[in-house]
């Protein structure tokens, strides 16, 4: 005998909100989705946004496990969207298997989201080492401190290795760990996402038709 479906939580499903900020047309758009994206990048900031430059990075690994998290963007250009993390981390072992990734970044007050779909590739170590000596001497120790995505017994062992780094480094500059890097996710489209009133929202996917063009397309919300 089947287990019945629960019924939908009632409060649950009575929330919604209808979004009414504003529509986005095609004649608004820029010519590419790095120009677009700045602009709307700005305006995120320019609302005081938290941290409007997390993102969610989707990953997956060998069997094709999906496994997401949220990354800070930390440079983009024509090129792409760059991050930094440890290179024996989880998502940097999953991106070694299929360089196929996706981000999002949910700027909800502005009623606004950006999705990117692309393949993830290792920046120079010149690139890395010049963000690396920008970081703050707190943060420079941490990428030294914390064996990321590895199973600790207690937080103790965490604290220990950060005090460690702190006597070793304390008279110093902090060098560029050997298994601390960047990677700059290449798209292969990017969908601008504006919300609208009774769920009519405004979508639009650059698509790249050349090496040099983007072709631009209206989704049905």
């Amino acid at each position: 005998m089947s287990t019945p479906t629960p019924a939908p939580e009632p409060r649950l499903a009575a929330m919604r909100v209808d979004y009414h900020l504003g529509h986005l047309d095609e004649k608004d758009l820029a010519a590419d989705p790095f120009r677009q994206f700045e602009v709307w990048f700005n305006q995120a900031r320019e609302a005081n946004l938290l941290e409007p430059n997390a993102m969610t990075l989707a990953t997956v690994d060998a069997d094709a496990r999906p496994t997401v998290r949220t990354v800070l963007l930390k440079h983009w250009d024509e090129r792409g969207f760059v991050f930094f993390t440890n290179l024996e981390s989880r998502k940097a072992v999953q991106i070694a298997a299929n360089p196929n990734v996706s981000l999002l970044f949910p700027w909800l007050p502005l009623q606004r989201q950006v999705a990117i779909n692309g393949t993830a590739e290792r920046i120079s170590t010149a690139e890395v080492v010049a963000y690396f000596i920008k970081r703050p001497f707190h943060a420079q120790l941490a990428a030294w401190a914390s064996p990321q995505s590895r199973v600790i017994s207690t937080r103790a062992i965490l604290e220990m290795k950060w005090e460690e780094m702190k006597r070793k480094f304390r008279e110093g500059e902090v060098p560029l760990p050997s298994f601390w890097g960047g990677y700059r996710v290449v798209p292969r489209d990017v969908e601008f996402w504006q919300g609208g009133e009774s769920r009519l929202h405004d979508r639009f996917l650059y698509t790249r038709d050349t090496d040099t063009s983007w072709k631009v397309e209206r989704l049905a919300p």
